[in-house]
């Protein structure tokens, strides 16, 4: 088979030696010199390096000896440096890389050809390859449904000749705002120095308007203490936007694409190259195993859902560090924390392994600061999870949820539970979700009393189901009773097509719906309950006020969405003198309704309003809601609450393991965690 590859970089070169090996003939057109490169260094995984050993020992031999390796991290925050071992990174030359590629495929009988755009007798071949990057001319000629729009922060990339000997983070406030610097050693004498910062503070700093040489003393200066007499060095470095690519399609006819010309992923997870040649690797090996177009259909289906994650964890990494100014509340070692775990690649039991005795410290420090003692050296403590916390005047024994129907209250209880949450029971019969849901009367008591013989405390979730109200309770969700009861909401909107019109809520329904949920607050006084958890949520009443696709009054109650909603706050804080909490939609997961930063300004205004903790939720405000679920999916959320909004959460979505609780807690993402573990084979025989 003839294959042309346009592009010279890690993946085509690589691509290149491995199909020559299978003995197919080989062009490579490269249109710069065979030594242009963009940036300084590569970084490579173990991981990588095992397939790389695999596919070509060789190349992955010298590769290997040209290595500069280390396994630490050092984080430079508020005039402090952690240090976090265990983490075990290689890097080289990203020219001396090439260098290696360029040679086996030579030698291997590979044509390369350097100084040259693509030509068309290039695309005669059985196979053309797209390898040539980001800026991709050969996948712009034809529809693979692809995408390229800005991801992160501005930044630019250095050298210097500052030879670090661990994976370095320099977080650094200005009176513009904070820069912060990911760099790395990548040979003996050479290391890369990438600066990055928000486009506000870019502009600020006038950055926009310098040259490049003016731009890299400026960085020169405000890392003058990290760099000390070491200097700075340019390669063609200018600010840029990192591009992110997205394509449905990776191969269209007899062209194929493969590294950045498929699909980018954030330098701050370091895995562009890694991607590239582990591309090259499974495109090799399926054109080994099958016919050319299933080869291609195969190469797709194994590596598009392999990309797609990394793209998931570098879109949060590359999000983490344009809001990582927020952060700075955080003690060193929690925001250490949160910088390590920041993409989801690594938890609290995996940094345990890399690093036993910065664990040790962090959960030391975790459980020191929930007692409001001074850490002691040398200390031991539990999990993050087991660690006390008191919010609202109450003291929880640890930071596991469980929300539970009214039946299971006391076996969660039972199973060590920190707070054990009802499901919704409404403050009124015209507030009810279904005929079966519950109303606060006085059969609550000997619930309660049950919790609390279990040790655990009990919280009562109350709200007012509004518009999702008279469904049925079985036979599909949000199905309308044939018979039930008139509805009532922000506006006249129906949460589906088929659901019943709601009537606008009036003032004198306002007072009345107010005085239901105050009424029932007293209930759960009456009864017992340690929290009451406010609904403002899930498309229910109050949180229809919040949304503008749910609200769309013309009067104060839409200018102001929270006047509502907060007035039913106030009223039920002066009845309540317990822990009391908002379940709030951050974001309603739809064009055109809450964003997160409204909901975080929602939040901010709960809190200023005596709520003592949020409970972050997102989507279902319409029937039409895209919510973004997998595990974990709403903890980023609830991590920009708590430290943009400066108010304790509490966060669910799939936290199925004491790992998941544990990394987010000791990351100082939430306060509390909605804990649902999936059942044990004992208790799934048992339910047989």
């Amino acid at each position: 088979m003839r294959v042309s590859v346009i592009g010279g970089g890690p993946s085509g070169l690589y691509l290149a030696i491995l199909l020559r090996k299978a003995g197919h003939e080989v062009s490579v057109v490269e249109r710069n010199a065979p030594d242009a490169t963009f940036g300084w260094g590569v970084v490579f995984s173990e991981e990588t390096l095992g397939a790389l050993r695999d596919a070509d020992y060789p190349t992955y031999l010298e590769i290997t000896e040209s290595f500069a390796r280390w396994t630490s991290i050092d984080i430079h925050y508020r005039g402090r440096v952690l240090r976090s071992s265990g983490h075990t990174f290689s890097a080289i030359r990203r020219t001396h890389l090439l260098a290696i590629l360029q040679r086996r495929a030579q030698a291997l009988g590979a044509t390369l050809t350097f100084h040259q755009e693509a030509r068309p007798s290039d695309m005669d071949a059985d196979l053309v390859v797209a390898a040539d990057g980001a800026n991709s001319a050969l996948r712009k000629r034809s529809d693979f449904g692809g995408s390229s729009t800005p991801q992160g922060c501005k930044y630019v990339w250095f050298g210097t000749d500052l030879v670090l000997d661990a994976f370095t983070f320099v977080f650094k406030e200005t009176e513009h705002g904070l820069f912060q610097v990911h760099a790395y050693p990548f040979d003996e004498h050479t290391s890369t120095w990438i600066v990055e910062t928000t486009e506000p503070t870019w502009r600020r700093a006038g950055l926009d308007t310098m040259s490049e040489e003016d731009s890299m003393a400026f960085c020169r200066s405000l890392f003058a203490a990290e760099l000390g007499e070491h200097r700075l060095m340019s390669n063609k470095s200018t600010w840029l936007d990192f591009p992110l690519v997205r394509n449905e399609h990776w191969h269209h006819g007899n062209v194929v694409l493969i590294g950045d010309a498929a699909h980018t992923a954030h330098f701050s997870i370091g895995s562009g190259t890694k991607l590239a040649m582990e591309d090259a690797i499974a495109l090799a090996n399926a054109l080994e195993r099958e016919s050319l177009e299933s080869a291609l259909v195969d190469y797709e289906l194994e590596r598009q859902p392999v990309v797609e994650r990394f793209q998931q964890a570098a879109g949060d990494s590359a999000a983490y560090f344009g809001r990582v100014a927020s952060y700075f509340g955080l003690a060193p070692i929690q925001f250490a924390a949160n910088l390590l775990t920041r993409s989801g690649r690594i938890s609290h039991a995996n940094l345990m392994q890399r690093d036993p005795r910065f664990v040790r410290v962090l959960d030391s420090w975790l459980a020191a600061h929930a007692a409001g003692t001074p850490l002691v050296p040398g200390a031991v403590a539990a999990p993050p999870m087991f660690t006390p916390l008191r919010a609202g005047g109450v003291h929880l024994r640890n930071r596991v949820v469980r929300s539970v129907s009214t039946p299971d209250l006391a076996d969660a209880a039972r199973a060590g539970a920190g707070l054990v949450l009802t499901g919704f029971v409404a403050v009124a019969e015209d507030g009810r979700t279904t005929p079966a849901c519950p109303v606060l009367d006085d059969s609550w008591a000997p619930v309660v009393q049950e919790v609390h013989d279990n040790g655990a405390l009990v919280g009562v979730r109350l709200g007012h189901a509004g518009r999702r109200g008279a469904s049925r309770p079985a036979g599909g969700v949000d199905v309308p009773l044939a018979d039930g009861w008139p509805l009532l909401s922000a506006s006249p909107l129906p949460y589906t097509p088929f659901s019943t019109v709601p009537a606008e809520l009036s003032e004198a329904g306002m007072t009345r719906v107010r005085d239901e949920f105050v009424a029932a607050a007293g209930r759960a006084r009456e009864a017992g309950f340690d929290a009451l958890e406010l609904d403002l949520a899930d498309g229910y009443l109050l949180a229809s006020f919040l949304s503008p696709l749910t609200n769309r009054r013309d009067d104060e109650y839409g200018a102001e969405p929270l006047r509502f909603p907060l007035s039913v706050v106030d009223a039920v804080r002066a009845a309540w003198p317990g822990l009391l909490m908002a379940r709030l939609t951050v974001t309603d997961w739809a064009r055109g309704g809450t964003s997160v930063d409204q909901g975080i300004e929602h939040a901010r205004a709960l809190a200023a309003h005596g709520v003592d903790l949020v409970h972050v939720r997102a989507g279902h405000t319409t029937a039409t809601s895209r919510p973004e679920y997998r595990r974990g999916y709403l903890t980023t959320l609830s991590d920009r609450v708590r430290n943009e909004a400066g108010v304790p959460t509490l966060v669910g979505g799939y936290l199925t393991t004491p790992d998941e609780v544990n990394t987010v807690v000791a990351a100082g993402r939430a306060d509390l965690c909605l804990f649902d573990p999936a059942p044990s084979p004992l208790e799934e025989v048992a339910s047989w």
